[in-house]
């Protein structure tokens, strides 16, 4: 086994670790988000707000990303993981109890979990027996919420080693798409649902190997067609194959690459040899904001698809410091 495969096995390999603290941030079972925090420290410790990668398929959860996020609490960061509507039938079995229990704020019910290492390839319950990828606009509405609520939990919970006022976006793959997309809903027209009218308060964003320009990746491909499913293309979400006048409406809305300037600091850390979502990905996002007039910092890392969020590899460290550098 090499090159991209490695790295993806060596993700999918490490041991889920548990969180601190689970609490829900609505009603349905995959809204809910894990902490993981860092050792005590002199200061509060910036809330860093993680949303995980899986192509908007339900086969991938947070469970995978969780041994990175402990990795960047273990760095003095502390790390809300969070979890949303994904694209497939029915919730995801339950994942690792919290060490400490539940706290205020927290549903007496399972948390949705799942075993990672079940890829895209097994998650074949849509129309046909093709994968579906994201709900629309469920997924949307819960990236939303996420961001809106995590701050109000953090202080539900009695978090006190928590800075909600230093607050950066995180985000691998998919997870990469949302973090963009939520800085930039104060450019989303006044009428939609998702739209603020001025900036988060947020320090900055990092999206890992992100699927930030939609129209670009739906062009490649990226994902075998997740980007059109994400969309409700051809998947019975109310938008049929021959519908494009609808599609076109929600690719503006969604994609971050049309939503430009954020004016919220932006950084891409980018595998050279990314085959999942190629370079060419992030680099059209990054010219589509120079464009816009906004600096996007582009952080070109060894290796593939994964190691960003491996904390086994050189490229998590740079993950940590480019957080890091923003929370500051």
């Amino acid at each position: 086994m090499g090159g991209q495969a490695a790295e993806e096995a060596s993700v999918f390999g490490l041991a889920p670790v548990a969180p601190d603290r689970t609490a829900a941030y609505g009603e349905h079972p995959d809204q809910v988000v894990d902490f993981y925090l860092p050792p005590e420290a002199s200061r509060p410790a910036p809330l860093v707000l993680l949303f995980h990668g899986g192509a908007w398929r339900a086969p991938y959860d947070r469970r995978h990303v969780s041994p990175f996020a402990a990795f960047l609490a273990g760095r003095g960061l502390a790390v809300a993981s969070v979890e949303y509507r994904r694209g497939g039938a029915g919730s995801s079995p339950p994942g690792p109890a919290a060490r400490d229990g539940r706290g205020p704020g927290t549903e007496d019910r399972d948390v949705p979990g799942g075993e990672p290492g079940a890829g895209p390839r097994s998650g074949r319950d849509g129309p046909g027996g093709a994968p579906r990828a994201g709900r629309w606009p469920e997924t949307f509405d819960d990236i939303a919420a996420a961001v809106d609520l995590v701050p109000g939990l953090v202080r539900e919970l009695g978090l006190s080693g928590v800075d909600t006022d230093r607050t950066v976006l995180t985000g691998h793959s998919a997870g990469g798409h949302a973090v963009l997309w939520a800085a930039a809903r104060h450019r989303l027209p006044s009428g939609t649902p998702w739209h603020l009218p001025s900036p988060s308060p947020l320090r900055g964003v990092v999206a890992l190997a992100p699927i930030a320009d939609l129209a670009t990746a739906r062009a490649l491909d990226v994902c075998s067609g997740a980007v059109g499913e994400l969309l409700g293309e051809g998947v019975g979400y109310g938008v049929g194959d021959g519908d494009g006048g609808e599609l076109a409406v929600r690719l503006a809305l969604a994609d971050p690459a049309a939503l430009l300037p954020t004016a919220i600091p932006t950084t891409i850390v980018q595998g050279g040899t990314d085959i999942d979502v190629p370079p060419a990905v992030a680099a059209a996002f990054a010219a589509a904001a120079a464009r816009a007039g906004q600096r996007v910092r582009l952080v070109t890392t060894e290796g593939g698809h994964f190691p960003p969020i491996d904390p086994t590899t050189p490229a998590a460290h740079t993950t940590a410091e480019e957080i890091a550098r923003l929370a500051t």
